[in-house]
Order: structure tokens, then C-alpha cells, then sequence
């Protein structure tokens, strides 16, 4: 009985962690379009000028490059997550290495992306810039969306 509850803890584990993932990338995606209110205000509220849509745009394709990194790493430590519960059958080390490994996937894909929007922030005038902290603070705040 023990280890099926731990198969389940485990599965459930998994599912979290990949569902915190897949939330931080579509809260805080700001180059792909209709993606949540930093998109919205940047491309569309800010009325930005030539040299800040320019800048912006070289931004996000960065960016574009380094999040699908990220998420390749993510998916390749929900894989192992997988495989060490095929192997062990129980929370064991490898499960609790490969969870490791995704957690840490994870948080570089969240600095990343934070990064991203303070950088995106910079070129911003200061005039546009309450309008964008309001629009990151509802993005980090906002219930997760189906």
C-alpha cells in the first residue's frame, strides 16, 4: 500500500511541476502575441516610437532563443522524472534527482523570463512605465487561465 501511495505522490508531483511550468510561460510570455496583459501593453498601449518597437523586437527574439532552451530542458527533466519512476516504482533518489533537476529547469526558465520584461522595462520611457508595472504586476498575480 505504501508504495502505491508513493506512485501517487509522485504522479502528482509531476503533474504540479509541470503545471507550474506551463503557468509561468503563459503569464510572463511577452513575444508571443495574445499572451496575457505585458503583450497587450507593449505592443498595443505604450504607443511606443520606431527605435523603442526596433529594440523591443530584437529583445523578444533573443528571448524566443533562450525560452525554447529553457523549455527543451524542462521537458528533458520531466522526462526523467518519468523514466526514474519507471525504474524505481517509489519515491526514490533518482525521482527526487529528476524533480530536482525540473525544479531548477523551471526557476532558470523564471529568471529568464523575468529578465526578459525588466529588459523590455529599459527601454521604456518613464511615462510608459506605470502603465507596464501594473500590467507584470497583474501578469504575476492573475489566476491561472484554462
Amino acid at each position: 500500500m505504501a508504495q502505491a501511495y508513493r506512485y501517487v505522490l509522485v504522479a502528482l508531483l509531476s503533474f504540479l511541476v509541470a503545471l507550474g511550468a506551463l503557468w509561468i510561460g503563459r503569464t510572463l510570455r511577452a513575444d508571443v502575441p495574445d499572451r496575457g496583459p505585458i503583450h497587450a501593453v507593449i505592443h498595443g498601449d505604450l504607443d511606443l516610437d520606431r527605435d523603442q518597437k526596433l529594440r523591443i523586437e530584437e529583445l523578444e527574439k533573443g528571448f524566443a532563443a533562450r525560452r525554447g532552451q529553457l523549455e527543451r530542458e524542462l521537458r528533458a527533466a520531466n522526462a526523467d522524472i518519468a523514466r526514474a519512476i519507471e525504474h524505481e516504482h517509489a519515491y526514490g533518489p533518482d525521482v527526487e534527482k529528476a524533480i530536482d533537476r525540473s525544479h531548477v529547469a523551471m526557476g532558470e526558465l523564471q529568471k529568464a523570463t523575468l529578465r526578459h520584461v525588466l529588459a523590455m522595462r529599459a527601454v521604456l520611457r518613464a511615462d510608459q512605465t506605470p502603465r507596464f508595472d501594473r500590467a507584470v504586476g497583474q501578469a504575476l498575480t492573475a489566476a491561472p487561465q484554462d
